[in-house]
């Protein structure tokens, strides 16, 4: 098995140029050096380029919620380990992290909400329909919710919806039917088990999408609560942000850019007051100038290169 993970970053140079970091004085209170975030750092591909970028001044707090990656990326960021502060948390509670470490001001924040390469070829983890493996898809092992959990016990309601939401799935509500129906015979224990129930449903399929794809992401999302965590975590990164500050989020389905397009644009507004109230009562105010007026994407040569990149859309922000 192999355990010498590498991160291979999406967009590494539109990335960094777009969080605008440098080496040498931030101009903040007094500090020396940019602050960064990486909100997901995963095996710290991105991770090492920002640590280059500002420089040897520069300081960076990593934060991971699945311990074996942070093991590997510890490992992959040995020469850079004076300047980083390692964190094994949950980007939801990003607020108390930095407060915790005092790691402030904060220049430049960095979510990558993609899938590690660990997690894809790690057949143990289960979030991969075509390696054989337990129905896990737990990033932070520490939670109690599983997979499994999910679609042994939940009724078909609760199914459907799930595989609509976070999926959308255009035959939830067959799947879930069709789960229920299995189960009842033997519990579904394996990512096979699982695969088995959708291919009941869907007797054709498509040579470019694998019939459990929309499945695998809807229970992924739900049982990481990867939606809920996201609008949280970036409420308090804006608000973290200094002023001239960037924020930068790569997403890799319409339902994560679709927040981090709402969420941007809510901040460029100086008043949300109803459209009926005649003057403004909220005292609203404007935080963000959004950098990207459409999302980054990458080009066909890197998607060829790294094809795990072709979804990928990068949105950022600057604070006021």
């Amino acid at each position: 098995m192999k355990t010498d993970y590498t991160h291979t970053p999406v967009l590494p140079e539109e990335t960094i140029d777009l969080l605008n970091l440098k080496a040498g004085s931030s101009g903040r209170q007094g500090r020396t050096g940019m602050r960064v975030v990486d909100c997901t750092l995963g095996l710290g591909g991105h991770s090492r380029e920002i640590l280059k970028k500002i420089g040897p001044k520069g300081r960076l707090l990593a934060i991971e919620q699945d311990e074996e990656n942070l093991i590997r990326a510890k490992k992959n960021l040995k020469g850079f380990s004076k300047r980083i502060t390692f964190v094994h948390d949950n980007f939801e509670n990003l607020a108390a992290i930095v407060k915790k470490y005092k790691f402030g001001p904060v220049n430049a924040i960095l979510f990558d909400l993609g899938l590690s390469s660990p997690h894809l070829e790690k057949a143990e983890r289960g979030f991969a329909f075509r390696h054989e493996g337990p129905l896990d898809m737990r990033f932070d092992k520490r939670q109690g919710l599983t997979a499994a959990d999910v679609v042994n016990s939940y009724r078909e309601q609760e199914l459907t919806d799930i595989l609509r939401q976070y999926g959308e799935e255009p035959k939830a509500r067959f799947i879930a039917q069709a789960i229920i129906r299995e189960r009842k015979k033997r519990a579904l224990r394996t990512t096979s088990d699982l695969v088995k129930v959708v291919e009941t449903v869907y007797r054709r399929r498509s040579p470019k999408f694998h019939p459990a794809t929309l499945t695998f992401q809807a229970l992924r999302i739900y049982v990481n609560r990867e939606l809920e965590t996201l609008k949280k975590a970036l409420e308090q990164a804006i608000n973290l942000l200094a002023p001239k500050g960037r924020i930068a989020v790569i997403s890799y389905h319409s339902l994560e850019d679709r927040i981090v397009k709402i969420k941007f644009r809510h901040y460029t507004r100086s008043c949300i007051c109803p459209k009926e109230l005649p003057i403004c009562q909220c005292n609203f105010q404007k935080l963000l100038y959004i950098v990207t007026k459409k999302p980054i994407i990458p080009t066909g040569i890197e998607v060829l290169a790294n094809p795990r990149s072709r979804s990928a859309k990068l949105r950022a922000a600057e604070k006021l």
